[in-house]
């Protein structure tokens, strides 16, 4: 691809550009995520929305679940869209009850359906907004995998609580995505003014919404990458679950390696999905071949999404560096430009290499492969290059 292609697909899939009337904190995974989404349940006074790939009727599912009922009961209008493949083993009952105390609740619903398949895109978003005012963003579903339960650790995630307009602005998308984007807005979508943030000096943060949703031919996530590894003078630091890049995304990475960027790349060791782990690993000669710094976390499942640059920005959410992310899901991430928070996010993100991940050499694949490993690891490796042609059929699966 020619650099005066890639450099108009930056300028013409950018958004209106970053709001700096933002205040934004970095959220663990597991028991923090968790205890603050609750606590700003319970303090919302006029509106929820909770947007989720995954809603688990698990000790996390109910936990949340009553929380959500509890505000419907103070008379906060209370929303939940969860994906209707992801979820839906959530019961009748458990559905009931919610729209009985009050929430208002929905699946995300495909192109098509019957009762033996499903076709179309996935809401893989994670979203939460409270009151138009504060939001979370992140890779979490509501499920105890992601949550530290039973003595057992939450998968490895992160996401980005913010305030201020991009919360507003939050508020705004969460309603066009509950009413199925109407042409006209309503005048009680949200009903915070932006004057009334007022963040300044070092505790405001230049954040932008990115969105990736073939449907409604948003593929601003995919821009943002493909600025970073193009823009890129000194660094990247990625952190990713499914690291699966394409075509283009692969020359950018070669490229920017060759231009002298230093470039680590953090992928899971357990993982849920082992056909991933497969292809992933297909991938690792090619990596290495280009001087990609390459790392496997151990302890538990990686599942974050981020990625962060030239110590300066980072993008934060649910999109995974692979097709379909790019093509087949609807994905949200939050760009973030301050120097602070992203220093901040390498450190992390140095520390997680250096407590818990090893590193994968040249010479340790040479001695963890040979010709049948191999040939596994090609069969993954193609047949997710084409899955995500696919991967918005099922047959729906039995209760």
């Amino acid at each position: 691809m020619s650099q005066q292609k890639i450099k108009k697909i930056i300028s013409r899939k950018k958004v209106s550009g970053y709001s700096d009337n933002n205040k934004a904190q970095l959220v663990d995974g597991g028991k923090d995520y968790f205890e603050m989404l609750l606590s700003l349940i319970q303090s919302a006074t006029k509106t929820i929305y909770l947007l989720t790939y995954i809603y688990a009727e698990d000790e996390t599912g109910l936990l949340v679940g009553e929380a959500l009922k509890a505000a419907a009961k103070k008379n906060v209008d209370v929303y939940l869209l969860a994906d209707g493949y992801a979820s839906q083993a959530l019961s009748k009952k458990f559905i009931e009850n919610l729209e009985q105390a009050g929430v208002h609740f929905r699946f995300f619903e495909p192109l098509l359906k019957s009762r033996h398949y499903y076709f179309g895109r996935r809401m893989h978003q994670k979203i939460f907004v409270a009151d138009g005012r504060v939001a979370l963003v992140g890779g979490l579903n509501i499920a105890d995998r992601y949550n530290d339960v039973d003595g057992r650790a939450a998968w490895l995630d992160f996401a980005l609580f913010v305030e201020g307009e991009v919360a507003r602005q939050l508020c705004i998308l969460c309603w066009k995505t509950w009413n199925g984007f109407p042409l006209k807005m309503s005048p009680k979508f949200c009903d915070v003014p932006p004057a009334q943030f007022n963040f300044a000096g070092k505790e405001s943060s230049s954040i932008r919404i990115r969105r990736n949703d073939w449907v409604r031919r948003k593929i601003e996530i995919s821009a943002t990458y493909i600025e970073m590894f193009h823009q890129a003078q000194s660094h990247i630091t990625i952190l990713c679950s499914y690291f699966l890049p394409g075509k283009m995304i692969r020359r950018l990475l070669k490229n920017a390696a060759k231009r002298g960027v230093k470039i680590k790349v953090i992928t899971a060791g357990p993982s849920d999905v082992m056909l991933a782990k497969y292809a992933e690993r297909w991938m690792y000669d090619w990596l290495l071949r280009n001087n990609i710094e390459l790392y496997e976390y151990q302890p538990t499942v990686l599942h974050a999404k981020v990625a962060v640059c030239d110590s300066e920005w980072f993008t934060i959410g649910s999109y995974n560096i692979n097709n379909i992310s790019a093509y087949a899901s609807v994905e949200l991430n939050l760009d973030v430009r301050s120097k602070a928070m992203a220093t901040s996010m390498e450190a992390t993100m140095a520390n997680i290499i250096k407590d818990s991940c090893i590193a994968i050499t040249a010479e340790q694949q040479l001695h963890a492969k040979n010709i049948f490993i191999q040939f596994m690891r090609w069969c993954a490796y193609q047949f997710i290059r084409i899955a995500f042609y696919i991967l918005t059929f099922y047959f729906k699966q039995q209760r």
